[in-house]
């Protein structure tokens, strides 16, 4: 049975030394280093899921006929732990990320994988390579679930046997220089996703279609992409990896709104928690429609006085500028706005452990 899945360990032999982890630790950058070990977990229609392990970090191995290569069935997860002020290691709503690990799965006719599963899995990661996890503001350990299809099958159908793989990287600020206002792009000429499509679902294919559109942002000095919707490229949906928010006036007074789930949009996790601090602080909070003429205007009129995304990676960020084919919208001066870095604060002392968790959303895994 799945809910009694044991993982079988199998130390690496050629761990880093304590050098060199204290190296990384350091200075760990975003998604440059690993730690020695990783999980996987492989499913079959006869087995299900089973043969649970967790390994030393290595290549693994695939039929050039495997189902991802071809059909794009892969699709992947991302959360943080956190060294807690006791010593101990927590995550950050790890939960939520097993349901729409499993949500995302079924979207591409791929099996779930069951949430205590999921979570036993980053339990077992972290128990081994809790070394790993940096100490000190800003810094955590990067979890990463992925789910691909390894069956050598060129038919073109959902593949049968998969491979769940967990791996842990040390990381720092998600943005070169920390956190400071971005400038991004808004794109009209390509799109992220589109109705009944899979943009609410976290898979591979939607971050591949975003990078000729994130390289065009890049020539134009930016450091993320703006997406509108796929109909009538009128509606703010989300940035590449992030989701937005938008702050009219200041003080108890202010609203924040975001764009509403439309099918095509990531459900994000750090949203969601945005969401209940910022309602929890007073302030109307509106999930609902935003035109790039809105952002526009309201910038200009000083109505809009701030904007932010947020995401796992980048926690929450204050987006300045925007430019695009028809000009540039600037937003506050293209300062960081102190709501922004108030919701900041709020969420990551809650990560670090040094505000209260009233919400029950760190859970302790080392």
């Amino acid at each position: 049975m799945t809910s009694t899945l044991s993982f079988r360990r199998y130390l690496n032999p050629r761990v880093a030394t304590p050098a060199q982890v204290a190296e990384v630790l350091a200075n760990p950058g975003f998604g440059k280093h690993t730690t020695d070990h990783m999980v996987t977990i492989s499913f079959d229609p006869e087995n299900g899921w089973h043969d649970a392990q967790v390994r030393p970090f290595a290549p693994l191995a695939l039929s050039p006929c495997a189902s991802v290569l071809h059909y794009g069935q892969a699709i992947f997860e991302g959360l943080k732990a956190f060294r807690q002020p006791d010593g101990s290691v927590a995550c950050f709503r790890p939960d939520a990320n097993a349901r729409r690990f499993a949500a995302s799965a079924a979207r591409l006719a791929m099996p779930e994988l069951p949430a205590e599963l999921f979570l036993s899995s980053l339990t077992e990661l972290v128990a081994l390579d809790e070394r790993w996890v940096p100490e000190g503001t800003g810094k955590s350990l990067y979890l990463r679930p992925l789910m691909i299809a390894t069956s050598a099958d060129l038919v073109v159908t959902a593949g049968t046997r998969y491979e769940y793989v967990l791996v842990a990287l040390p990381t720092g600020s998600y943005f070169t220089g920390g956190v400071k206002p971005i400038t991004a792009w808004l794109s009209r000429e390509y799109v992220r996703a589109s109705p009944d499509g899979t943009g609410s679902a976290k898979c591979a294919a939607n971050y591949a279609g975003t990078l000729l559109a994130q390289a065009q942002a890049a020539e134009n000095g930016c450091s993320q992409v703006v997406w509108l919707d796929a109909v009538d490229r009128h509606w703010v949906e989300e940035m590449t990896s992030m989701n937005l928010f938008f702050v009219f006036g200041s003080g108890p007074g202010a609203r924040v709104v975001t764009p509403e789930l439309s099918g095509s949009l990531l459900p994000g996790v750090t949203r969601d928690a945005i969401i209940r601090i910022a309602a929890e602080l007073g302030l109307d909070v509106e999930e609902r429609r935003v035109s790039a003429d809105e952002w526009r205007d309201t910038a200009a009129s000083g109505a809009l006085t701030e904007v932010f995304a947020c995401g796992t990676a980048a926690v929450v960020t204050p987006v300045g500028t925007v430019k695009s084919a028809d000009g540039e919208i600037v937003v506050n001066g293209g300062r960081p706005g102190s709501l922004t870095m108030e919701l900041r604060r709020r969420l990551v002392a809650i990560q670090e452990g040094v505000e209260p968790d009233v919400h029950g959303w760190m859970h302790t895994i080392a």
